[in-house]
């Protein structure tokens, strides 16, 4: 019995990887690409064409289903605002099938919209564990906190420290092998997304100010304004 999913709604994921697949073929089409990725052990048998896979933390659509894995089409905008453009063949990524009604949220809440790209800046050993630091986007900085969850080509994972727009994440050995993580080095793209919860806090603040063209975005200046803190 095939599993009921998300269908109608917007396409969710957990931020569990579920396999490492690799880029089997990129064929160039006026400026789009279709994207052919092998999926090695991820189980195909529940995915039907049109449903969404998420390659390195990215919303995708299977469009053919050709046995050892599947084929989507990337679009340029996609192209342009995450990493997968810099993807080559047999370059390995991570994998995760849409979120269903009946799996359970081992991580947390993930949409595979990257909000923006990442780059690592720091990798180094901490006993069996592997320490990163990443440098995100000054616009997404206010999206990350200490204890936090982030999502980084498509793994969830907890911030360990954040400073600025840079933070810090502790990776275990069963993540390392389960995921694309152990191939970062310094300079390495990575698509990020920031937590759901902390984008839609952002629009309650706002209140009715919302519903301008305009709105602002939160600031110490709002919060004063409408009253969520008090001026000293």
């Amino acid at each position: 019995m095939r599993e009921i999913g998300l269908k109608g709604t917007r396409r969710m994921f957990t931020g569990i990887i579920e396999a490492v697949g690799e880029v089997a073929e990129l064929q160039s089409r006026g400026g789009d690409v279709r994207l052919r990725i092998r999926t090695g052990k991820l189980d195909l048998g529940d995915v039907a064409l049109g449903d969404s896979i998420a390659v390195n933390g990215v919303c995708l659509t299977a469009v053919e289903l050709p046995g050892d894995g599947f084929v989507a089409d990337v679009s340029r905008e996609t192209l342009s605002l995450t990493s997968l453009g810099q993807l080559k063949a047999g370059g390995r990524v991570n994998l995760e099938k849409a979120l269903t009604l009946s799996a359970r949220l081992g991580g947390h809440l993930v949409s595979g919209h990257v909000d923006g790209l990442g780059s690592v800046v720091e990798r180094h050993d901490d006993a069996r564990s592997v320490r990163f630091a990443i440098a995100a986007p000054d616009d997404l900085a206010r999206y990350i906190a200490h204890k936090g969850s982030i999502t980084v080509d498509g793994t969830s994972l907890t911030v360990n420290a954040v400073s600025g727009s840079r933070f810090e994440l502790n990776i275990v050995p069963h993540t390392l092998q389960e995921t694309i993580m152990g191939d970062y080095a310094p300079g390495h793209r990575v698509n990020l997304e920031v937590d759901l919860v902390a984008r839609y806090l952002e629009r309650l603040l706002l209140g009715d100010n919302a519903a301008q063209p305009q709105a602002s975005a939160v600031d110490l200046a709002m919060l004063l304004r409408t009253g969520f803190v008090k001026g000293q």
